[in-house]
C-alpha cells in the first residue's frame, strides 16, 4: 500500500508539502504534477500496479509517496520531538521538518550558504548627521531588547539625534512600560512620541484580524500607518530598523524573501532602474533605502504591487493586515497623502538596517546585550528572564501558539516565525542550544492546548461586546 508522505497535500494541480525540507530540497515545498501523476496521487493510499510504480517514480525517489512503514509520524509533544543536533530545531515546533543524514536540520546544514545573507535592506552600521532635519534618525520603539539595544547605539554609541516611536499597543508588557520611562531620564538626546489607536478603530481592525490570523498581532504594519506621515513631515533622511539577525534570515527560510534580496548591488541596480523612469516623469532619484521604504508603505495602502505578486513572495501576515486596516478606511487617508507628498517631492525617509552581529563585535549574544541595555538605558527584563526574544508584548505566547496551530494543522503555509528565529539563535550562537530549549519549554507557545495569554488578547476583544450592551 502506498500513501502520500505525511505534510504533503493536494493543491490544484500540485502538491505542497507544510514542513521544511532538507537538501537539496530545501526551500521546495512546491511540485508541480503531470496529469497521469495526480490522477494517481488523489487516491491514495493505495496497491500500485508496476506501471503506476513507474509514473510516480520521481516522487517515489523523493519519498514523497512512501509504504506504510516509511510514512512520518509528527509528534504532539516536545517530548517526543526529534531535535537537530546542534541547535533546537525540533520536529514538533517545525512540523515537516526533516533532518538529514548527519542528523542536522535544513537551517545548520545550509549555514556556510546563508552566512552572507544578513539583510534585505541596506546595511548602514554609521548614519551620518542631518543638515535638513531635526533629526538624524528615526526608529521603532516597543521597550524590548532589541529596539532598546538599538536606541542605546544611535544616541550613545553615535550620539545622534533620534525620534523615538512609540505605537501602544493594549498588550503592552509592564517591563517595557518601565523600559521606555527608564530611557526617557537617560536619553537626552532623544525624542520620545507616544500614540495610540482610538480603541473602537482598533477593535474593527483587530476583530478581522483575529478571523483571519487567530490572533491580533499587527506590529509593525499599524505603526508604519501610524508614524509614515510623521517621518514625511519631519524630513527624516533615515528610518533605522534593527531587527536582531534571526530575523532577517527568517525571511528567507520562510520563503519570504529571495537569496537575491539579501544582495545590496541588486538593491542599487533596481534603484537605479526606478530612478530611470523617475527623471523621465520629473520626479527626483532615490537615494539608497527610499524605494524600499516607498514600496512598503504602498503595499500597506494599496495592496501588492503587480511585481509583487508576480515574483511569488509574499507575507499572509501583510495581506491579513492590509485586509483588516480597511475595515477603518480613513486611517489610510494620512498615509496614502504623505506617499503622494514624498513621492514628488524625493522626501522619503530611508530604511536602513543595522547588523546588531557586526556592532556588537561579532556576535550579537543575548546575554550581554540584556546586562548592556539595563545598564545604560534602563531596560527591565520580562517577568520570565529566561526570554530572550520578543520581550516586550504579554501576547506574544499567544502569538506563538497560534502561527504554530495554523501551520501544524496546515492552514497556513508560514512557519511560525518564533520556532525558526530560535533555532538560528541557538545555530549561530546568539544562546547556547540549551537556553533556546529552556526558553522554548517555558516561555514560548509551542503546545497544541489552547495558552493562558490568549485570555488576554481575548478580554480585550470582548470590550466591543460588552460597550454595545
Amino acid at each position: 500500500m502506498y500513501y502520500l508522505q505525511t505534510r504533503w497535500r493536494i493543491e490544484n494541480q500540485s502538491i505542497y508539502y507544510y514542513g521544511m525540507r532538507k537538501k537539496p530540497y530545501l526551500l521546495k515545498n512546491k511540485m508541480h504534477l503531470s496529469k497521469k501523476e495526480l490522477n494517481i496521487v488523489k487516491v491514495l493510499p493505495k496497491e500500485l500496479d508496476d506501471k503506476e510504480i513507474n509514473q510516480l517514480n520521481r516522487l517515489i525517489k523523493q519519498k514523497l509517496v512512501v509504504l506504510e512503514h516509511e510514512i512520518n509520524h509528527i509528534p504532539k509533544n516536545l517530548d517526543d520531538a526529534v531535535f537537530c543536533k546542534t541547535c533546537a530545531a525540533n520536529t514538533f515546533i517545525i512540523p515537516g521538518l526533516e533532518l538529514d543524514d548527519h542528523g542536522l536540520c535544513p537551517i545548520c546544514a545550509s549555514k556556510e550558504e546563508t552566512k552572507t545573507l544578513k539583510s534585505v535592506l541596506s546595511i548602514k552600521n554609521d548614519p551620518p548627521k542631518s543638515l535638513k532635519s531635526r533629526f538624524d534618525v528615526a526608529l521603532f520603539y516597543t521597550g524590548g531588547k532589541d529596539s532598546s539595544y538599538l536606541l542605546y547605539y544611535l544616541s550613545k554609541v553615535k550620539n545622534l539625534k533620534v525620534l523615538a516611536l512609540t505605537w501602544e499597543i493594549p498588550y503592552m508588557s509592564q517591563s517595557a512600560k518601565k523600559s521606555i520611562e527608564n530611557a526617557k531620564n537617560k536619553l537626552s538626546n532623544v525624542e520620545f512620541v507616544n500614540r495610540k489607536i482610538a480603541e473602537t478603530d482598533l477593535l474593527k481592525i483587530y476583530h478581522k484580524l483575529y478571523l483571519l490570523e487567530r490572533n491580533t498581532c499587527a506590529c509593525p504594519s499599524l505603526a508604519y500607518v501610524l508614524f509614515y506621515p510623521d517621518l514625511v513631515h519631519e524630513n527624516i533622511p533615515y528610518f533605522v530598523l534593527g531587527n536582531e539577525p534571526v530575523q532577517m534570515l527568517n525571511l528567507y527560510y520562510n520563503h519570504l524573501a529571495p537569496k537575491y534580496a539579501f544582495n545590496e548591488k541588486n538593491h542599487r541596480t533596481m534603484t537605479l532602474f526606478v530612478n530611470i523612469g523617475r527623471i523621465l516623469t520629473l520626479r527626483r532619484p532615490l537615494r539608497e533605502g527610499q524605494f524600499e521604504s516607498l514600496m512598503t508603505m504602498k503595499q500597506l495602502a494599496y495592496g501588492d504591487s503587480i511585481f509583487k505578486k508576480i515574483s511569488g513572495y509574499h507575507s499572509e501576515l501583510i495581506d491579513h493586515v492590509t485586509h483588516a486596516i480597511k475595515e477603518v478606511p480613513l486611517m489610510l487617508t494620512p498615509l496614502k497623502k504623505a506617499i503622494r507628498k514624498s513621492n514628488w517631492s524625493g522626501k522619503i525617509p530611508a530604511f536602513i538596517h543595522i547588523d546588531f552581529n557586526e556592532i556588537a563585535g561579532g556576535n550579537y549574544k543575548w546575554d550581554d546585550v540584556k546586562e548592556l541595555i539595563e545598564k545604560e538605558v534602563g531596560w527591565v527584563a520580562p517577568n520570565q528572564q529566561i526570554k530572550g526574544l520578543h520581550t516586550s508584548c504579554n501576547i506574544e505566547k499567544c502569538k506563538e501558539y497560534s502561527q504554530f496551530i495554523n501551520f501544524y494543522e496546515m492552514r497556513s503555509k508560514m512557519i511560525p516565525f518564533s520556532a525558526i528565529e530560535i533555532a538560528l539563535a541557538s545555530s549561530r550562537l546568539n544562546i547556547t542550544r540549551e537556553q533556546a530549549i529552556d526558553e522554548m519549554k517555558s516561555s514560548m507557545g509551542f503546545t497544541l492546548n489552547d495558552v493562558e495569554e490568549c485570555s488576554i488578547m481575548k478580554n480585550f476583544l470582548n470590550r466591543s461586546k460588552k460597550t454595545s450592551e
